[in-house]
């Protein structure tokens, strides 16, 4: 069977200094590591999302537009990946169809190529929207899993949620573990899973939150997984 390697997303302008440092990270730290990170041979960069655009206008005074317009500038080779909040888009509420459709187009212009989508509850009716004006734009979509544990969440669940997330149109599936909740052979299992029924990549995001991280990735990889964060 033909090995490929396993790709690897970088989230430290984003996800990183979200997790660790209330994303106060300004684009004056990110520039002098730029040109590195862009040569480093990366699926993709994190950099935009989340709680960035907040961060930028309530606390660092910086336009978040402008930011991502300078490290497109600068990443020439890697795409840049955002995380979009479906129809809460980068906010903490629902917004109208017509205003997500507008941030996509703009997110897209100005630098992003991969736009992660998810929905905290996993309800795809908060997905459609902001899917399909991904693919409109252009960008790669990745359909989110977003990944807990409870006495009712099972991988067949997660398997047919999966399936719902292909139908709409993602170009691949992410496992969204932010609470760092996958357990090393929950991972191995919920992979072989996914790989059994869907001919998408895909890509596990998890957290280091209960120390389980490096060996979650170690069994994702051995049961197939194309990216890891």
């Amino acid at each position: 069977m033909e090995k490929k390697p396993v790709k690897i997303v970088e989230t430290v302008l984003r996800d990183g200094h979200q997790s660790l440092a209330a994303t106060r990270m300004r684009i004056s730290d990110m520039l002098p590591a730029l040109e590195q990170l862009d040569n480093a041979g990366y699926y993709a960069l994190e950099a935009w999302g989340g709680a960035t655009f907040d961060s930028c206008l309530r606390f660092l005074n910086e336009d978040p537009w402008q930011r991502l317009r300078t490290l497109k500038k600068h990443l020439r080779k890697t795409p840049i990946q955002m995380l979009l909040r479906g129809q809460n888009i980068l906010g903490y509420n629902h917004y109208a169809d017509d205003v997500v459709r507008e941030f996509v187009n703009r997110s897209v212009d100005n630098g992003v190529s991969i736009i992660r989508i998810f929905d905290a509850l996993n309800d795809t009716r908060n997905l459609e929207c902001a899917m399909r004006a991904a693919k409109e734009a252009g960008a790669h979509v990745q359909g989110c899993i977003v990944y807990t544990i409870s006495p009712y969440h099972q991988d067949k669940d997660f398997v047919q949620l999966g399936k719902e997330l292909a139908q709409m149109g993602a170009d691949s599936i992410c496992i969204k573990d932010m609470a760092g909740l996958l357990r090393p052979y929950a991972a191995e299992s919920l992979i072989r899973s996914l790989k059994a029924e869907l001919n998408l990549p895909i890509d596990l995001h998890t957290h280091f939150t209960s120390g389980m991280g490096d060996m979650t990735y170690l069994k994702a990889v051995e049961a197939g997984a194309d990216m890891i964060d």
